[in-house]
């Protein structure tokens, strides 16, 4: 069965990179926040276990309060790329 979409390329396993971690590393959670809106919205973004691997979310403020919360968030206050700085392949 392939589950890969459309316009997504099939993985192939000898090209594939796992990335190992310890609970500790699991256990962390980032947030960096990038925007508020006028109605209330704060943007920002969310990593677990890695700063530099993130999703970008929007919650009302009250909810993103209690995401940061629940989640035990380390926030950030600068973008990730910066500290890491400019890579060339």
């Amino acid at each position: 069965m392939n589950t890969t979409s459309p316009n997504q390329a099939p993985l192939n396993p000898e090209h594939s990179v796992a990335l190992e971690a310890d609970a500790d590393t699991m256990a962390r959670r980032y947030v960096r926040i990038t925007g508020r809106s006028a109605n209330g919205f704060v943007t920002f973004e969310f990593s677990v276990g890695w700063p530099d691997m993130s999703v970008e979310l929007a919650l009302p403020e009250d909810l993103f309060n209690d995401f940061c919360i629940k989640n035990n968030v380390q926030f950030l206050d600068e973008a990730v790329e910066t500290k890491l700085g400019e890579h060339d392949e």
